[in-house]
């Protein structure tokens, strides 16, 4: 099972490439960052972790760029979106960002992505919220199209565009995996629909094996190889018995959180993690 962390690349803390490379030095498996691209000053859409909205969800580095600047410094480090928000990104651009990224770093790039939580976010980008799934999934037939054929075309109700030649190809193939986040049965659709993997937070009484059990019922019944699919658990427990137990389960990756603080203080979490990946 891979250890990895996931960071909020935001302009005040570690330098991406710092963090990319301490992680590296350390044995870690992955870095993956979030995505905002702005937070409206309305703050109508309710933190749905209660309270006041976190600082660093307004202060984050543009993913694909921050991921390019970890991908340079590093050499084996898992790169990936986590979770990159498809209804607010124009799928032809993201596709060559997407493509770009896996090539120049070596096949390294995994796509988390998701449909968002934040409504004002979601409509300056020209997106409704409660259409958003059904954009995202246009979105992401619409970017397999571009990364896999010479001349790609694609035609839905939201999302449409003539042939079009657009390199480089990914380097892997046919495309990075794509990790969809979400903990709902929809969610679980979507994954054995148009995606490679699960990317579920751990919820209050959350049993592994139930949930990858949830995953496997939802496979067998669309006619999808559960043995195909991904599950990446985001912000797992930094405890030596729950990875175990992850790892027993047959969970492929656990993702460690790296908390808004300095330097300083996250090299130390770095540290405090470390004995968790023997």
């Amino acid at each position: 099972m891979r250890i990895g962390v996931f960071y909020f690349p935001v302009d005040y803390g570690i330098n991406i490439v710092e963090l990319a490379t301490e992680l590296e030095a350390r044995g870690f498996d992955s870095l993956y960052v979030p995505e905002h691209t702005h937070i409206p000053t309305s703050r109508r859409t309710p933190f749905p972790g209660g309270g006041e909205l976190p600082k660093r969800y307004s202060h984050t580095h543009d993913p694909f760029v921050a991921l390019s600047f970890a991908a340079a410094a590093t050499k084996k480090l898992i790169l990936g979106t986590g979770i990159c928000l498809i209804p607010e990104r124009d799928p032809i651009v993201t596709a060559k960002a997407v493509a770009s990224l896996d090539q120049l770093s070596g096949g390294r790039f995994v796509f988390g992505i998701g449909g968002g939580w934040n409504v004002e976010e979601m409509e300056n980008h020209g997106a409704e919220y409660k259409t958003r799934f059904k954009l995202m999934r246009e979105r992401m037939l619409a970017m397999k199209a571009i990364w896999t054929e010479e001349q790609a075309a694609y035609h839905g109700d939201m999302e449409s565009f003539d042939p079009v030649w657009s390199w480089p190809k990914p380097a892997q193939k046919p495309h990075p995996p794509i990790l969809l986040g979400g903990e709902t049965d929809y969610t679980l659709r979507r994954v054995v629909e148009y995606c490679d993997g699960w990317f579920p937070r751990p919820q209050r009484g959350w049993d592994i094996r139930h949930e990858r059990d949830r995953l496997k019922k939802m496979a067998d019944q669309h006619g999808r190889n559960f043995a195909e699919l991904f599950i990446s658990v985001f912000r797992a427990p930094a405890e030596a018995a729950a990875l175990t137990d992850y790892r027993e389960a047959g969970i492929q990756e656990a993702l460690l959180e790296i908390p808004d603080r300095s330097r300083d203080e996250i090299l130390k979490v770095l540290d405090g993690y470390a004995p968790l990946l023997k």
